[in-house]
């Protein structure tokens, strides 16, 4: 089975001044369709600056990064945009949901950029993810009307609308209460087993590490330990 996502030696450094900081030492993986797998490991370790190369968000200063095949560093910006479109779904610890907008609007808007469904396709769409994560009574209301919970759920509905091959999330527990990130973690490993959608994660937050089938630690920019669990 060949990799959805593959780290091939890769560095990656940030200028501080007159130093430079290596953020990743010579990382290579491979994760494969429909794994859930977390990338853990302190502060500053690298977690982030994963899932912002494999997001297409940064690039690497050395090595490659392989999405579905594909070479980052060799895509024009189109080719990028059409795969963070396509390709990648991000759910962020912050939501980032769109404040003047209501439930169903937020998890509609990849939908718009896509351009490739009519507006009853796409009302279909949002309102049976909408449903899948438990917020159809909510489907007009605005983030700052739901809780913390439910707009971590909106966040996932607009993450997973466009069905996307592999969804990121950088810490997506980590504004919410214990009980609430437990069952937003159980629902993504539900969509993970029903949708065949790789998620992959960062996070220092048991609650997920727990729940993951791969556990991919990282210390100083490296990988220390890479434990695949039985499902």
């Amino acid at each position: 089975m060949s990799a959805i996502v593959e780290l091939r030696e890769v560095d990656k450094d940030y200028p501080l001044g007159a130093t430079v900081v290596q953020a990743l030492k010579g990382v290579s993986l491979s994760i494969h369709r429909g794994e859930f797998t977390t990338i853990a490991g302190p502060s500053g370790s690298g977690k982030t600056t994963i899932l912002n190369l494999i997001g297409c968000i940064d690039v690497s200063t050395r090595g490659k990064v392989l999405i579905d095949g594909h070479s980052t560093a060799e895509m024009s910006d189109r080719a990028l945009t059409d795969l963070r479109l396509h390709t990648l779904g991000f759910i962020f610890q912050s939501f980032n949901l769109i404040d003047v907008l209501n439930v169903f609007d937020n998890v509609e808007f990849p939908l718009l950029l896509q351009g490739k469904l009519d507006k009853a396709e796409r009302k279909k769409r949002v309102e049976d993810m909408v449903e899948r994560v438990g917020l159809t009574k909510q489907l007009v209301q605005r983030p700052n009307e739901l809780s913390g919970g439910q707009r971590q759920r909106v966040a996932i509905a607009r993450a997973l609308v466009t069905h996307p091959k592999i969804v990121l999330a950088d810490e997506p527990t980590a504004n919410l209460d214990s009980a609430t990130g437990r069952n937003i973690i159980d629902l993504m490993r539900e969509i993970n087993r029903s949708m065949e959608t790789t998620f992959i994660f960062s996070s220092h937050d048991p609650k997920i590490i727990d729940r993951a089938e791969r556990v991919i630690e990282l210390v100083d920019g490296n990988i220390s330990t890479d434990d695949r669990r039985t499902a």
